[in-house]
């Protein structure tokens, strides 16, 4: 990796943990390149403009959740056992696993501050990113069902919005209300799920 890539990705980093924090539209290139001790203009040079750096995090954040939650699902044998490894590793990401973010899902603060804006390069990249991720929760289920863990005739579509509910009710539960018991009552939701559409 060359120098710029490293520092590019340096950058990537600490934006995504300080999104995690004050939101996407919080993140700001002077107090990102005080933390950094950069200069503006260092920073400046590798994203251009703020909207450049948010839509960057949002894909940086992208190839963390693939490479953190979804791959190491994908690996698992197909069906139940990776449908019980998606959810083990995204609860992770959602909670205090050592590679979730230490404000949260950076996925859920931007879908608060962007639902309502017109499209534009940081919303639409936001939405592409969510269907995708949905899109690959849906692909899991469809294993399950194909290998007859799951009712030949459960709708997969519905199961991953379902589990994707699951985890912002988690999300809301661990961050906001900091309940001990959040991550107990997601694994009884998801459990419920599970066996709600079962042969």
């Amino acid at each position: 990796m060359t120098k710029g890539l490293e520092t590019r990705e340096l950058v990537l980093r600490e934006a995504l943990a300080q999104s995690s924090h004050l939101g996407l539209k919080g993140l700001s290139i002077g107090a990102l390149a005080t933390s950094l001790e950069m200069s503006k203009s260092g920073l400046f040079a590798h994203f251009r403009s703020k909207e450049q750096l948010q839509t960057d995090v949002l894909a940086f954040a992208g190839d963390g959740i693939r490479r953190l939650v979804l791959e190491p699902a994908i690996a698992e044998p197909r069906g139940e056992p990776r449908i019980r490894k998606l959810f083990e590793r995204w609860i992770g990401w959602e909670g205090y696993a050592d590679y979730a973010l230490p404000g949260g899902c950076v996925f859920v603060e931007a879908s608060r501050e962007f639902d309502d804006e017109p499209e534009g390069p940081v919303r639409d990249t936001l939405v592409r990113l969510q269907r995708d991720w949905l899109d690959s929760v849906e692909t899991i289920f469809r294993t399950g069902i194909s290998e007859e863990h799951l009712r030949a005739d459960a709708d997969p579509r519905q199961l991953a919005y379902d589990l994707n509910a699951i985890m912002l009710g988690f999300h809301f539960s661990t961050r906001l209300l900091r309940d001990p018991d959040a991550a107990m009552r997601a694994e009884r939701a998801f459990e419920r799920l599970l066996d709600d559409h079962r042969p």
